[in-house]
């Protein structure tokens, strides 16, 4: 494992050494844009995201952008969008990543209209204010603002926003084959930073890392029959017993560069028995009292090691027949560096039934962890403590997957880098009345402004 002391030490003598930077785009513009991104309804189905890309275009080109900075690919209903301000060398450029597609909403079930944006109570509510709206609308502010002040970056800065994050990610695969020449990328669709309940900023997850999603489908067949005339074999109950075993099943406990620095922060923070189980294991990864305390907390499980669980279940054709077929889906989050083929392999040893069929999903494949890169690491810590001085950065990964995990998979590091500070407690993304804080703009503004001018040098 590498040494990150000196990667951190590098990063805050970075820091101090790092110029003051000129007046971020103004909230005012970036809240509208944010509010009108919302009243667009990008989910599945609605053939609405050209519609967004094609207002995010308009905005940049009445910022000073030319046409042919900008690039709009139709990808069935869908699109990508591409924005380039371009760099004064030939270093490789930057990439931003967010998606335009949100996640459907039903508005009977909401207090509010969800694609109706309603300030109310110091905070904008609406389907898709949170993810990923919120930090895709800083991001566009802040490119146009550095546009306008004519700013020459030394790397292009490229603003790639995919179509259909939430579902099947083509148009994010897309981009990541077009743009895997980037020197890195930073996603707003991932890190951020942790509020209190009691308002105080808590932590900054730098988010290096996502667990690999992948299912894999078990099938058991049988000849079937009559259900008057039971067999000693039969689908369904083979499947069950395939499916306790998967559930009890613990995957050998793993640690990385993340888990092993962030965690001790992370500790500190929480406190407690999870604080101090936290901060064993960062220690001492094979810990067992640790180990069974970090995996009773649904929060932590998925930060050592890999994990699978039984999602959907079929089985049988008709009520007065033997089953002839039965399946299960098994949901992973693979932990970096783990291959898909491994895990299908210990699933299959656990089992152990060799009627039962272990399947991979075709579109299932790893991607690790990325570097702790001492000039990302320096840029985050001073955009950061520019609103909240002195507070940790937590090196994180995430159990879900994002743009990005597309993107390391080409050889792109990326990084979770959201300007987004909030509570745990107003954080409704994929769920109902979904929101974000009003006073949360400006210094988001300020934090993307910051990154761009100090990582595009």
């Amino acid at each position: 494992m590498r040494n990150l002391t000196a990667p951190l030490a590098l990063a805050a003598a970075m820091l101090a050494a790092a110029p003051v930077h000129a007046k971020p785009a103004d909230a005012a513009a970036a809240k509208k844009i944010l509010k009108d991104s919302i009243a667009i309804p990008t989910v599945e189905g609605r053939g609405k995201v050209p519609e967004l890309a094609a207002y995010y275009a308009g905005i940049l080109k009445a910022a000073g952008y030319a046409d042919s900075d900008i690039e709009i690919t139709p990808m069935g209903e869908t699109a990508t969008f591409a924005a380039t301000l371009a760099g004064t060398t030939q270093k490789k450029p930057i990439v931003l990543l967010g998606h335009m597609d949100v996640v459907e909403a039903d508005a009977k079930d909401w207090t509010r209209d969800p694609f109706v944006p309603i300030e109310e109570n110091g905070y904008i509510f609406g389907r898709g204010s949170e993810d990923n709206k919120f930090d895709v609308s800083m991001m566009v502010a802040a490119m146009a603002q550095l546009k306008k002040e004519g700013f020459k970056p030394k790397r292009s800065i490229i603003l790639l926003l995919s179509g259909d994050e939430e579902t099947s990610m083509t148009t994010t695969r897309a981009l990541a084959a077009k743009y895997k020449g980037a020197e890195f990328a930073l996603n707003g669709d991932g890190g951020g930073g942790t509020i209190g309940e009691d308002g105080k900023p808590k932590y900054y997850g730098l988010q290096a890392g996502e667990k690999t999603y992948a299912d894999f489908i078990l099938e058991v067949t049988n000849p079937g029959g009559h259900s008057s005339r039971p067999a000693d074999i039969n689908a369904i109950v083979q499947l069950s017993t395939a499916l306790a075993k998967v559930g009890a099943y613990r995957f050998a406990p793993q640690q990385n560069e993340l888990t092993k620095v962030g965690m001790p922060i992370v500790a500190d923070q929480v406190g407690g028995d999870i604080g101090a189980a936290l901060k064993a294991f960062a220690a001492n990864p094979a810990d067992a009292r640790a180990i069974a305390t970090i995996r009773a907390d649904p929060e932590y499980i998925g930060q050592i090691g890999t994990t699978c669980v039984p999602t959907l279940v079929k089985g049988g054709h008709a009520e007065n027949a033997l089953p002839q077929r039965a399946t299960a889906n098994i949901n992973c989050r693979i932990f970096p560096g783990v291959a898909v083929e491994a895990v299908r392999a210990e699933l299959e040893k656990v089992i152990a039934d060799p009627a039962i069929k272990v399947n991979t999903d075709p579109d299932a494949s790893a991607s690790d962890a990325s570097p702790l890169r001492p000039d990302v690491v320096a840029a985050v810590t001073k955009a950061v403590h520019a609103r909240a001085p002195g507070l940790p950065i937590v090196p994180s990964m995430s159990g879900g997957a994002t743009d990005s995990y597309h993107f390391r998979k080409v050889g792109v590091p990326s990084y979770g880098v959201a300007g987004l500070f909030s509570k745990a407690s107003d954080s409704f993304a994929h769920g109902l009345n979904e929101r974000v804080p009003v006073d949360a703009i400006a210094p988001a503004l300020a934090h993307w402004d910051s990154l761009l001018r100090d990582l595009s040098k």
